[in-house]
């Protein structure tokens, strides 16, 4: 494994009574191994496909035929889509250098530099700008929805379609936009119906595996595909944290399931209603985003679960670490540390008798980043404040769909050891029902 999770500074031999005692700890190992027994039992009759994904490879045929018809003569690729159909493709982007800070360019595919929208939000003064400033001509669209009837996607396509036909183009709208949603009630799916009246390229969505989910199905390697991504070393890396699972192990042995233990004894013991994601790496800050809504769509249910938060080290040392460290004590840190002493760029020696800057004399970039996120967990963990450490050996492929099929599989363990369904979104549906009526009604 290229992950390893350190759980030491949530015990109550490091932190005190912050910490959990091997009694508390015991007891949610207890439940998460229930829980375990629940998933490996729905895995057995077919019911938890997301564990088959780390070996499947049958559906990455189509994948590289949608594409290649993205990719075709574009200067520009845009995602139509939001949450779950959007979130897990933009955490992957920034392996290949989407909104990662500073200068770094985004990676070429066969020679060609693409650049990759994700249209996540709908505002309606972005959306005008964007038309006027976009040549369609050179632009690919992808538009995702499961169910095909998420208003927000269903408007961006119809608008983009639109705009083709302003352009002169709409006669060959197959050369400009695939669609990815369910294909099995199409007389209910309007992305699907305006996909056959254009004659567009259709990829199934997996009507099992839902959005916040999806990352390492077509909706996540498709879009892989059009960066340059390997995504067989994704679907690998997702397979290692999938392995102690499937090979019967106890909870204490199964990384994700310690993970959930971790959490729902902090959760019910000690009072920890806020989790905090803080990778110390530029390219795993939409990870974070996408960690967001996985976490907060799956276990805040029934007056349970715990608000996740997406930050950023060392930024976030400048902005939130005030609160985390001497605000309410009822938050759960989880750094993700990267090994960066000896990286990057290079303080010369000729500094090191200048009495203000001689202690970053010979010190790298990474040197004062590997010291920032060592210092930030020694400094909860002295302030009795719980924090857990993942140690990645990098950042590509591999590593990070370790870590999606980690978070993903701690988030089912956690929905089950407090006895919700980790998939459903009762709460979000009624919002989408009341603007549907307020549409209907203007």
């Amino acid at each position: 494994m290229r992950v390893k999770q350190n759980i030491s500074r949530c015990r109550s031999d490091v932190i005190g009574d912050a910490g959990l005692s091997d009694a508390e700890l015991d007891a949610a190992l207890a439940r998460a191994d229930q829980a375990l027994s629940k998933i490996r039992q729905m895995y057995d009759d077919g019911q938890m496909t997301l564990l088959d994904l780390p070996g499947k490879s049958d559906d990455l045929e189509q994948c590289q035929k949608a594409a290649d018809i993205l990719t075709n003569g574009a200067t520009d690729v845009v995602l139509l889509g939001t949450g779950g159909s959007s979130l897990g493709a933009q955490a992957l982007a920034q392996l290949a250098g989407y909104k990662v800070s500073g200068i770094i360019p985004f990676r070429r595919v066969n020679n060609r530099s693409i650049r990759v929208h994700f249209l996540d939000n709908l505002d309606a003064s972005m959306l005008n700008q964007a038309l006027i400033d976009q040549g369609m001509k050179t632009t690919r669209f992808l538009a995702i929805s499961k169910s095909g009837g998420t208003a927000e996607t269903v408007m961006q396509m119809v608008i983009m379609l639109e705009a083709l036909k302003n352009s002169g183009l709409d006669w060959n709208a197959a050369a400009h936009m695939v669609v990815l949603t369910e294909t099995g009630d199409p007389d209910r799916n309007t992305v699907l119906q305006l996909a056959k009246r254009h004659n567009l390229e259709v990829l199934e969505h997996s009507p099992v595996i839902g959005g916040r989910y999806s990352v390492l199905t077509n909706v996540g390697m498709l879009l892989a595909m059009v960066m340059g991504l390997d995504v067989g070393a994704i679907r690998r890396g997702a397979g290692a944290a999938v392995a102690p699972l499937l090979a019967g192990n106890r909870a204490a042995d199964v990384p994700a399931a310690l993970g959930a233990a971790v959490n729902v004894a902090l959760m019910e013991n000690k009072g920890i209603n806020t989790t905090i994601m803080m990778p110390y790496c530029d390219r795993l800050r939409l990870f974070a985003n996408w960690f967001q809504q996985l976490w907060a769509e799956s276990v805040g249910k029934d007056g349970m679960g715990t608000t996740p938060l997406g930050t950023a080290g060392p930024v976030d040392q400048h902005s939130l670490m005030q609160l985390f460290l001497d605000g309410p004590a009822d938050k759960l840190l989880n750094i993700i540390q990267l090994p960066t002493a000896g990286q990057g760029p290079q303080i010369p020696d000729s500094y090191r008798s200048d009495p203000l800057l001689g202690y970053l004399a010979g010190r790298t970039v990474g040197d004062l980043t590997d010291c920032q996120q060592r210092a930030t967990v020694e400094t909860f963990a002295n302030n009795n404040r719980p924090v857990r450490v993942f140690e990645v050996d990098g950042i590509e492929e591999e590593q990070l769909g370790e870590l999606m099929m980690h978070f993903m599989l701690e988030t089912i363990i956690t929905g089950y050891m407090m006895g919700i369904d980790p998939f459903d979104q009762p709460a979000v549906e009624q919002s989408k029902i009341l603007t549907r009526e307020y549409l209907k009604s203007m």
